[in-house]
């Protein structure tokens, strides 16, 4: 009966892909988190102590059970192509997201619960708790894929201590039979930098990645090619991404310079237009210059010029002159 009462309370605020799992030590991916490690693959946003990754007792000691929603966030709606992947279009998801699970939160302790919400605000492993929830699978794109939305979609967590009729969890080593995905690689040939393939996932490489990076070499630099934060290369691609249902989430949808070009724009902002804008969205965490630089990048990318863009960041003024005086990027 709780578990019903949650999923007609969540399906009263437009959330209807959830799951549960029993509150557990992930003990089976410790071996799969060294293993990584081992081969060089975790990088700088990665916590870098395991136990804090498989053991969601240390976020609640009296957890039973975990309840993983998936929220979508593609609207039926043209999206400019202008180097921002669809996810960074709309409001920052970290404080959407978290205003939704903080009504779920005062849901169960109305009914006798203890609840702690997550939103990239901790260290377990969220596609891997997704998935063990039958939210969706992960596909050789290594993405979260639900039935009704597809990849587009974040994740959010909820531990309580109320104790959850959970149905049989999925096993970990069919993950890598990408069952779902069947001979399709599509993902693999569209990925810029072969960072998925057949043979391994290395985030290291993603170009996702090196649009948050903070440091660039000038071989990927020169993979950028017009990105400006995100990568959707694997998405745009993936079969299970069409003929999907669109988001419901208003507060998802793109803001006008969001769905526009803007690299110019973005190039020359100051503080407080960039607190009245990009600060808004999902990639205003990484901060003006990293945006900037990546601005930068592709307008000189497009043959456009930046001599004339003016800063007093010697972090920028380092990346102006590289990009001015190097034939390879």
């Amino acid at each position: 009966m709780i578990k019903e009462d949650i999923i007609n309370y969540c399906n009263s605020l437009g959330l209807d892909t959830l799951g549960f799992i029993k509150c557990r030590e992930f003990t089976e991916l410790k071996d799969f988190f060294y293993e990584r490690r081992k081969q060089g693959l975790e990088n700088e946003f990665e916590e870098k102590d395991i136990e804090k990754r498989i053991n969601p007792f240390n976020y609640m000691n009296d957890g039973k059970t975990i309840i993983s929603i998936a929220f979508p966030y593609l609207h039926d709606i043209n999206y400019f192509d202008n180097g921002f992947s669809v996810y960074t279009r709309g409001k920052d998801y970290h404080k959407v997201v978290k205003s939704y699970l903080s009504k779920i939160c005062e849901y169960i302790e109305s009914i006798g619960g203890k609840a702690n919400s997550f939103v990239d605000s901790n260290f377990l492993p969220e596609r891997y708790i997704a998935y063990l929830a039958k939210v969706g699978f992960i596909g050789k794109n290594n993405m979260i894929i639900t039935e009704k939305y597809g990849s587009y979609v974040f994740l959010g967590e909820i531990i309580t201590d109320l104790e959850i009729n959970c149905d049989n969890e999925r096993d970990f080593n069919k993950i890598s039979l990408f069952k779902e995905c069947g001979e399709c690689d599509k993902c693999y040939k569209s990925c810029p930098s072969k960072s998925i393939n057949a043979y391994r996932k290395n985030s290291n490489i993603c170009v996702s990645y090196f649009t948050q990076k903070k440091d660039l070499e000038d071989k990927h630099i020169k993979l950028l090619k017009g990105r400006v934060f995100g990568c959707d290369s694997c998405q745009n691609c993936c079969p299970y991404n069409e003929d999907i249902n669109f988001s419901s989430i208003s507060d998802f949808y793109p803001f006008d310079f969001m769905n526009k070009e803007n690299a110019l724009e973005l190039a020359n902002i100051n503080n407080r237009e960039f607190k009245e804008t990009f600060l808004n969205t999902s990639c205003g965490w990484r901060g003006k210059n990293v945006l900037k630089r990546n601005a930068l990048i592709k307008i000189r990318h497009n043959n456009g010029d930046i001599s004339d863009i003016k800063t007093d960041s010697p972090y920028l003024k380092d990346y102006v002159d590289r990009l001015l005086n190097s034939n390879k990027i």
